[in-house]
């Protein structure tokens, strides 16, 4: 009877090799020459070598017996071309990884066992200089390859492996995995079930919450995440991704910049040079892709969205948002169920009122708002709409300007060059007239504020 090897075969979705159908539990048979990565079965002796020929993000994998003639490649991996080959068994990923320990335990002098691990079905690994390695987790791995380094795993099913120098990877959680391949750098988890990635030099990547990752690519940077269920990611230079709310996100991709986040269910992201997205609002939303801008949010079901350069959108009440798309410019909103929008260059909306909304559309213009239930709106370049009273007002200043106002109560006024808009409502709120006049036209004057009577007709108010 010919020898039986133990070894282990990757395939496609479909458990294909070389177009080549198996069966699990089924053995197959070649005819003719068996030559090594020529013809026959291949298979490899370490489940680890498998992945060089499949991914594991999208094969299969099984337990093989290989045996009839057998062949090797000079100088190669453990892979094997054998006349016979028998499908034991298809292996889940975490069963296939655990094949591979236990084949690396089979090649250990056991007489150094207990200088390298603690825990059982383990390993701590180390080959730097004045360095560690210290594992005491079940099923798990601590290896480092750097000098003056650390990886130390507590973890049960878990790893924690460190290749730079002067450097640390820390895990204590189960099922979790703290990786760091940057020089003076360190990746910490504390979680269950979650990842603490960096590939940074002099940078962080740090996770304490269940079923979260907190990953950092960029250089002298941070990711931090305290929240479960959740994320922080930072691929920019000399920045930092925050979060410590749970199912949330805070994301960065800029340089010399932040995104921060403590709401639950919420995210913050920025992709903008010397940038910010702070969100501290639940259920809510903080976004900036301008550079050298902000956007921050502090209400619950709310939102600040910036995308201008050189510009802030800022909003704290509940329930509503702030949005800037201009350059050198901001929209604020510190009121609920509100909104203070912006799109024009070197402007600014800003809403301060309950139930209102602030909206600017023209550059060098302002549109302000500080009353409840009103507006402020303004479309013309270097211009302004105000409100500052309940029920509705506003204001232009700007040639070419209009000024609406139309609420109840609502009162209105221009400059030389614009014009007014105002309606009469009865005490229901039910619309009764509305009329519209330029500055100089039906006697209205520059600069004075009017209102409609109950007959529909301008006059003069404070």
């Amino acid at each position: 009877m010919t020898k039986e090897i133990v070894t282990f075969k990757g395939f496609n979705k479909d458990l294909k090799c070389r177009d080549f159908q198996f069966e699990i539990g089924k053995t197959f048979h070649h005819d003719g020459k068996v030559e090594a990565c020529v013809s026959g079965f291949h298979a490899c002796e370490c489940p680890f070598d498998v992945f060089s020929y499949y991914s594991p993000a999208d094969s299969r994998f099984a337990e093989t017996i290989s045996f009839g003639i057998t062949d090797r490649e000079e100088d190669g991996d453990t892979k094997i071309a054998s006349a016979s080959i028998t499908i034991k068994a298809e292996l889940t990923h975490p069963q296939f990884i655990q094949r591979g320990i236990e084949w690396i335990w089979s090649k250990i002098d056991k007489s150094l066992e207990q200088q390298i691990m603690c825990g059982n079905w383990s390993a701590a690994t180390n080959t730097g200089n004045r360095s560690a390695a210290t594992n005491t987790g079940y099923w798990s791995a601590a290896t480092n390859t750097g000098n003056r380094s650390a990886a130390t795993n507590t973890g049960d099913r878990s790893a924690a492996t460190n290749t730079g120098d002067c450097s640390a990877a820390t895990n204590t959680g189960n099922r979790s995995a703290a990786t760091n391949t940057g020089d003076r750098s360190a990746a910490t988890n504390t979680g269950y079930w979650s990842a603490a990635t960096n590939t940074g030099n002099r940078s962080a990547a740090t996770n304490t919450g269940d079923r979260s990752a907190a990953t950092n690519t960029g250089y002298w940077s941070a990711a931090t995440n305290t929240g479960n269920w959740s994320a922080a990611t930072n691929t920019g230079n000399r920045s930092a991704a925050t979060n410590t709310g749970d199912r949330s996100a805070a994301t960065n991709t800029g340089d010399w910049s932040a995104a921060t986040n403590t709401g639950n269910w919420s995210a913050a992201t920025n992709t903008g040079n010397r940038s910010a997205a702070t969100n501290t609002g639940d259920r809510s939303a903080a976004t900036n892709t301008g550079d050298c801008s902000a956007a921050t949010n502090t209400g619950d079901w709310s939102a600040a969205t910036n995308t201008g350069d050189w510009s802030a959108a800022t909003n704290t009440g509940n329930w509503s948002a702030a949005t800037n798309t201009g350059n050198r410019s901001a929209a604020t909103n510190t009121g609920d169920r509100s909104a203070a929008t912006n799109t024009g260059d070197r402007s600014a909306a800003t809403n301060t009122g309950d139930c209102s909304a602030a909206t600017n559309t023209g550059d060098r213009s302002a549109a302000t708002n500080t009353g409840y239930w009103s507006a402020a709106t303004n479309t013309g370049n270097r211009s302004a709409a105000t409100n500052t009273g309940d029920l509705s007002a506003a204001e232009v200043s700007g040639s070419q300007s209009v000024a609406a106002s139309l609420g109840i109560k609502g009162k209105s006024r221009a400059s030389e060059g614009g014009a007014i808009v105002l309606c009469y409502r009865d005490k229901n709120g039910e619309l009764i007239h509305i009329r519209a006049s330029k500055v100089g036209e039906n006697g209205i004057m520059p600069n004075t504020w009017y209102q409609l009577n109950e007959d529909g007709e301008f006059v003069e108010c404070e």
